[in-house]
């Protein structure tokens, strides 16, 4: 024991004589460059704050500020205490980091963020070196990425202005320090009186007002050309999805009073056992009543088409999505004469979950129709009802929730409240519209398909089929499958009724679609798609009525689609057979149906741009451009596209990938190395014969590993050559160097093409000595 104890206590001897013995560490002295990267750090950490919603800046900047005051402090000293609590104290950021992960396996960007800004705080305090900086350059980079990856808005945008004004005095104060120059305030120093022009750039700064101006200039220029032509894809190209919510709604299930829809515009605070709402007035369930001008009032488990008024526009939700689509909520399958109600609204199936992931696994019914998947995700910007909207045929759902439940009408629902930033994630399989299999489609319904989607009131069930089949006739050609007649039938309430803003109540005992369609010859909005549903039930055809929202307005910049609750509609689904459901929207001003696959985002910035450079030029002008658009650069940019798509498909993709880049690289390089030599012959033609011949004989020994150092003279270099070549080729760069000499300072002619001889001749010598 005593010999450990002694060994032990001369090793740590010996690590102190090396601690003491090794040489002084050299710091980084530029007040300016530790300044500026302190506000990287600052501007990268309030990025991530206001596009998180977090408020790490009111502790971490603060403390990161100390740290950098103390480190500049302590520069010279070796604080080898410090330098144990600091690593102890990462140590238990990183127990932190790793607690925080195990939570949020579906989004670790957040948890990232926080353990960077932690490290950064306790990095701050021990930044002798400019490496150490340059540690914490890469941490406010790292930080506005992990921002803007967040960010689902423009706000995000000035800090990144703000972080591209000081990051590149920071670079260049970086690289002037790599340098070991003097970062700023160099002063010209003679014995003589410097003339304006050398006093001039003796005084120049690098990080001066004007020269950082034209770099940032410059690189906004680029910047922005770039993000112009640069594809926007709106949905996820890799399986990585957030989920996220405010409240604790991973223990929420179902049960007592969060089994029902809970629509906070529309008196949850009435709801029975069960989520039935007790028949009365307050509930706006029936009768006549105003709409509430925050929530749809059809997210609910029973609508009251009856009422009137508008919602006030305000932003609810914000979608990013491979695709657009109509985000559906609700489907509905019995009429009542008022609205809509869902029969079975208890009976629905509960989904659990895996207890490790948010991932619930969903059984909807399938379809012979082909299909492509698009992955969605949708962040709450405002409270909604707890009905999980989504593209149609969701096959996965990431939800931050113990259980869901789908009921008979598949609609998905949730024990909790859509809260104000809760973050979900549907993987969809959504079916394409093709035209010529749904006019095959065949009227083989199933008993329950007929049992829930043709009931219709027995007292209008004549008059509406008698006036579904008047407008059908109008056609002279006939009707060769059920999707035309839907088309057709579409189509024309569209245009025979209107949108009637002062449409005034109904009697208790009126029928809505009857009044619709005789007396008032239109009606709200939603009234169209009541309208065609009955109508189509009433010939037939199996249809219901679905709710939920427009896609919105899509944000470029952002890849986000914006979503009112004034996006909120209803449109009419039509069952086909083997296919599955279809929508068609009657509203006038819509589209016949919602957004399709086909429509794409992705170069929808250069498309914006293009217009508006086309509005601005002659019709001959503009259309001669738009042939070269449509025909040349979309041709091109798709090309691009489908590049991509079959490099990022798989393994084959990805090493075909690799091979692209890689000669495209070498041919890169190879055309910059013949570009640079045009531009030095270019550059060389200009010049008199004898500064030519002096250019190309530096060139050569450049070449050959010899360079003239720009701070040699002419005559110096000679020298030198004397010590590196043999006398014979020495010679000739003596005389070369001197009559260029003679000939630059003392105006004196020189035989050029003696001199160009004797150059040959040394050039011949070089490649014998090879």
């Amino acid at each position: 024991m005593k010999n450990t104890l002694t060994q032990s206590s001369s090793l740590y001897q010996q690590f102190r004589q090396q601690i003491k013995s090794a040489p002084p560490v050299k710091t980084e002295e530029s007040v300016i460059f530790r300044t500026l990267v302190q506000c990287l750090v600052i501007v990268g950490i309030i990025a991530t704050d206001i596009a998180a919603r977090t408020q790490m800046s009111f502790w971490a900047i603060p403390l990161s500020i100390i740290g950098g005051v103390w480190s500049w402090n302590r520069r010279q000293h070796r604080n080898i205490t410090l330098k144990f609590f600091l690593a102890i104290a990462m140590l238990g950021v990183l127990c932190f980091f790793l607690i925080n992960l195990a939570g949020s396996l579906n989004d670790s960007r957040l948890v990232l963020a926080e353990l960077l800004v932690q490290l950064q705080v306790l990095h701050s305090f021990d930044l002798p070196k400019r490496k150490d900086l340059g540690y914490s350059m890469v941490i406010g980079l790292i930080l506005l990425g992990v921002a803007g990856t967040i960010s689902q808005t423009v706000a995000f945008a000035p800090w990144l202005l703000l972080f591209l004004i000081i990051a590149i005095p920071t670079l260049v104060l970086d690289y002037r320090s790599r340098l070991g120059l003097d970062a700023i305030d160099r002063q010209f120093k003679s014995p003589f009186k410097p003339s304006k022009k050398a006093k001039k750039k003796a005084n120049y700064s690098p990080v001066s007002l004007k020269s950082i101006s034209v770099l940032i200039a410059i690189t906004l220029v680029f910047g922005l050309s770039i993000f112009t032509l640069m594809p926007r894809f709106p949905g996820y190209q890799l399986q990585s999805f957030p989920v996220d919510s405010p409240l604790d709604a991973d223990s929420q299930k179902f049960g007592g009073q969060n089994q029902g829809i809970m629509n906070p515009g529309y008196d949850n605070k009435n709801q029975g056992e069960g989520g039935n709402r007790q028949e009365n007035n307050n509930n706006k369930s029936e009768g006549k009543g105003e709409v509430d001008d925050t929530y749809y009032y059809g997210f609910n488990t029973k609508i009251n088409q009856k009422l009137r008024g508008q919602m006030k526009p305000k932003i609810v939700m914000r979608v990013r999505s491979q695709s657009p689509g109509f985000w559906k909520a609700l489907s509905f399958d019995h009429y009542t004469g008022q609205g809509w109600e869902i029969t079975n609204n208890e009976d629905f199936d509960t989904i659990k979950r895996d207890r490790w992931a948010y991932k619930f696994f969903l059984r909807f019914p399938s379809t012979i129709m082909k299909t492509k998947e698009v992955i969605q995700s949708y962040t709450a910007v405002a409270d909604l009802p707890n009905i999980i909207p989504s593209l149609s045929v969701p096959r996965h759902l990431y939800f931050p929730a113990q259980e869901i439940g789908v009921d008979d009408l598949d609609n998905l629902r949730s024990p909790v409240g859509l809260v104000e930033g809760l973050t979900y994630t549907v993987v969809s399989d959504v079916p394409y519209r093709d035209r010529t299999k749904l006019q095959k489609s065949t009227q083989d319904y199933s008993d329950k398909i007929k049992a829930t989607y043709l009931d219709i009131p027995p007292e209008i069930a004549e008059k509406v089929r008698e006036k579904a089949e008047q407008i059908l006739s109008k056609t002279e050609k006939p009707f060769n499958s059920i999707y035309e007649k839907v088309l057709f039938l579409t189509q024309a309430v569209k245009q025979q009724y209107q949108i009637r803003e002062d449409l005034p109540f109904l009697d208790e005992s009126e029928d809505l679609v009857e009044s619709f369609l005789f007396k008032q010859e239109g009606g709200n909005p939603d009234h169209f798609a009541t309208a065609l549903t009955i109508m189509l039930r009433s010939l037939g055809i199996p249809a219901r009525v679905t709710v939920g929202f427009g896609q919105g307005k899509f944000n470029p910049l952002t890849g986000f689609y914006v979503v009112k609750n004034t996006d909120a509609y209803a449109l009419t689904e039509v069952y086909f057979p083997y296919y599955g459901w279809y929508a068609f929207d009657a509203i006038p001003g819509h589209d016949l149906f919602p957004s399709s696959l086909e429509e794409d985002q992705t170069f929808s910035v250069l498309k914006q741009f293009w217009n508006l450079i086309a509005g601005l030029v002659p019709s001959p002008v503009a259309n001669f451009f738009n042939i070269i658009w449509t025909k040349i650069i979309v041709g091109f940019i798709s090309f691009l596209v489908g590049l991509w798509r079959f490099i990022s498909s798989g393994l084959v993709g990805t090493l075909v990938g690799l091979l692209l880049a890689v000669g495209l690289g070498l041919l890169g390089w190879l055309g910059w190395g013949q570009l640079k030599k045009l531009g030095y012959y270019r550059r060389l033609a200009k010049l008199p014969p004898m500064a030519q011949l002096y250019e190309e004989m530096l060139k050569v020994f450049k070449t050959k590993g010899y360079p003239k150092h720009p701070a040699q003279t002419p005559l110096e270099y000679v020298n030198v050559s004397y010590q590196q070549h043999p006398q014979e080729q020495a010679e000739v760069i003596d005389e070369i160097s001197s009559a260029y000499v003679s000939w630059r300072y003392g105006n004196n002619d020189q035989n050029v093409d003696y001199l160009r001889q004797k150059f040959k001749a040394l050039v011949k010598s070089l490649k014998r000595n090879n």
